[in-house]
């Protein structure tokens, strides 16, 4: 269990984005938009610090397996997947409250099953989730004063 949540429940976000796609009305697709761009801003931000401040993962300190489906070898802090999570939860509450709690859940439990999955420490997840965060309001507030700019 700790495999698939640590590893695939990411992907169920993904799926939830394409249901919010099909469905109808603008705003829908607007959120969708925003989400995917917020998710891959606040990923390789996440990349991006990993490489330029590199830490170790606890498997490599602790010993323990790996429970996840690939073996990562990158950096742990801060967590890509839970910086993607929370750059896709926080989007998607800023246009719909309902859906959106849905999703924050969702991007919590993904951090926690990293750290069970021993590929990531509390700290690298925090960082992460910060990271998602942040990003989704500044996807928000940049088409915000795109917006103001129509006028």
């Amino acid at each position: 269990m700790i495999t698939f949540l640590a590893s695939f429940l990411i992907w169920f976000l993904y799926a939830g984005l394409l249901i919010l796609w099909l469905t109808d009305g603008k705003i829908k697709k607007e959120t969708v938009i925003h989400a995917l761009l917020a998710a891959l801003t606040a990923w390789l931000l996440a990349e991006l610090i990993k490489s330029l401040i590199p830490t170790v993962r606890p498997f490599l300190l602790n010993g323990r397996p790996v429970e996840t489906f690939t073996l990562p070898l990158d950096g742990a802090f801060p967590s890509g997947h839970t910086a993607l999570a929370f750059g896709l939860a926080v989007t998607i509450w800023l246009h719909d409250r309902k859906v959106g709690w849905i999703y924050l859940a969702l991007a919590l439990v993904i951090g926690i099953a990293r750290v069970m999955a021993n590929v990531h420490c509390p700290q690298d997840i925090f960082g992460g989730a910060l990271l998602g965060i942040l990003t989704a309001f500044l996807i928000e507030k940049l088409h915000f004063f795109q917006l103001l700019r129509k006028k």
